[in-house]
């Protein structure tokens, strides 16, 4: 099938320059972006016409950070830091079964999608259920769940048709090392049984900030060489126990995790030393912005770590943290709190945080070949926004309007792959009417059997 896109306003995200054009066309071939112009559109017999009259063509978002199995857990822990909020959150997730798990997650994902969204790197809940946090160490360990538990947050991305990369913890409270590292490996086989279209790769979530294991950085580097992953680790997130995590750094530089890639998830607590010391040894970052400040955490030096060269993406987190999917709002609250704690406006421009959010975080994730711009050869993942529905007024700089005077409402439709997944921000998704159902009726019978959460 070819789709053609005629009389956009084009933001590619791509080039040294802005990335934009003014009367953009845009040319889909089988789910892959075949040509691009300005101007107008050739003729192409047979083809799909989609005239967008004016609006904005724009590529999907590339979360670098999310866990949408907590889709059915918003608006919890409200009062509370990071580890208060995970007691809460994660503890009615505890109790919820691989069912559960599905429909919350496939919740999140289609929600995700008809926001925007078009792929994430997303963590499924470890097998090992959250326990609370005491002196900067977990308090315990409890029983391994079953592993259908973790497949089936993966199979509801999949069958939502999200882009996803999946990471999953090693459980490495429980089992030797090579137990701990084989049992991984049935995620990472699971992964790649999908449909690699959709399924872009498999990750660790680095957890050696909460792991009781002295070696947990070892384990990490040896699985990422073992299946050849990625790894992203929750790490100097949250303002307890500062100078505990800080020591912990030393734990993955000394394992060979930086020369590996290593994605740091927040790094708000940083110093200089580290800042330098992560850049210089060939690490990358994912800012979550709306969910530092819902979790009062903190504002990570993002002018400090560009300055250092290290990579940046951006994720929505947890929807149980960030409550809203919004990108442009993700976006927003983290040129604000940037240039706030700067006191510089050009700390924080649109334009660099609109690619951090796209092609910015498909680099960190090594999946820019595939997503994250507007470029031939690349899957047609795109968003039709109209400026004026509602009405944003004149466009004295384009790219930057996007970002400043974007809402929901001018969210008009969602493409993954040349193919219409949500418009006006209802999924197209045939499941989509279910999960809402699931959701409403799963979560609060959890809630009801084992108590409800603050």
């Amino acid at each position: 099938m070819t789709l053609l896109v005629v009389h956009a306003r084009l933001i590619t995200v791509a080039g040294d320059g802005d990335g934009y054009v003014e009367h953009g066309w845009m040319r889909v071939d089988e789910g892959r972006i075949t040509a691009i112009g300005a101007g107008e559109a050739p003729e192409v017999p047979g083809a799909e016409v989609l005239d967008v009259d004016g609006a904005f063509v724009a590529p999907g978002f590339v979360s670098a950070h999310s866990h949408l199995f907590t889709s059915g857990a918003r608006g919890l822990g409200v009062d509370s830091t990071l580890y208060g909020w995970c007691d809460s959150m994660l503890g009615l997730m505890s109790h919820a079964s691989p069912e559960d798990y599905y429909w919350s997650s496939l919740h999140g994902s289609l929600d995700f999608i008809a926001n925007g969204t078009t792929t994430a790197f997303d963590f499924t809940d470890p097998r090992i259920p959250w326990e609370p946090m005491v002196d900067g160490a977990k308090s315990g360990a409890g029983a391994l769940r079953p592993i259908e538990q973790q497949l089936r947050q993966i199979d509801a991305k999949h069958d939502a048709g999200l882009r996803f990369i999946n990471a999953a913890s090693l459980d490495d409270a429980v089992g030797t090392d090579e137990e701990v590292l084989d049992r991984f490996g049935l995620m990472v086989d699971h992964v790649r049984s999908l449909d690699p279209d959709l399924a872009l790769g498999a990750a660790i979530m680095g957890a050696v900030q909460w792991s009781p294991r002295p070696n947990a950085a070892e384990l990490e580097v040896a699985a990422m060489r073992r299946y050849g992953v990625l790894n992203e680790a929750h790490f100097l997130e949250t303002r307890e126990e500062v100078e505990l995590q800080r020591s912990k750094f030393a734990r993955y530089r000394d394992a060979g995790a930086l020369e590996l890639g290593l994605i740091f998830g927040h790094f708000i607590q940083t110093t200089p030393e580290i800042i330098a010391e992560a850049a210089a040894g060939g690490a990358r970052m994912s800012w979550q912005p709306a969910s530092n400040g819902r979790l009062a955490s903190g504002t990570a030096d993002i002018p400090a770590i560009r300055a250092a060269g290290m990579p940046i993406g951006i994720g929505l987190d947890d929807q149980a943290c960030t409550d809203v999917s919004d990108p442009w709002q993700n976006m927003r609250m983290g040129i604000y709190a940037v240039r706030a704690a700067t006191g510089d406006p050009a700390s924080a421009l649109p334009e660099d945080v609109l690619r951090m959010a796209t092609l910015g975080s498909a680099e960190v994730l090594g999946v820019a070949d595939r997503v994250g711009s507007l470029e031939v050869g690349k899957y047609a993942d795109f968003l039709v926004v109209d400026p004026r529905r509602p009405d944003m007024g004149p466009l004295w700089h384009p790219v930057r309007n996007y970002v400043l005077s974007t809402s929901l409402r001018n969210l008009t439709r969602v493409y993954i792959g040349g193919e219409l997944a949500a418009e006006d921000g209802v999924s197209t998704n045939p499941l989509a009417a279910r999960a809402v159902e699931e959701v409403h009726r799963r979560m609060p019978a959890v809630a009801a059997q084992w108590g409800q959460p603050a």
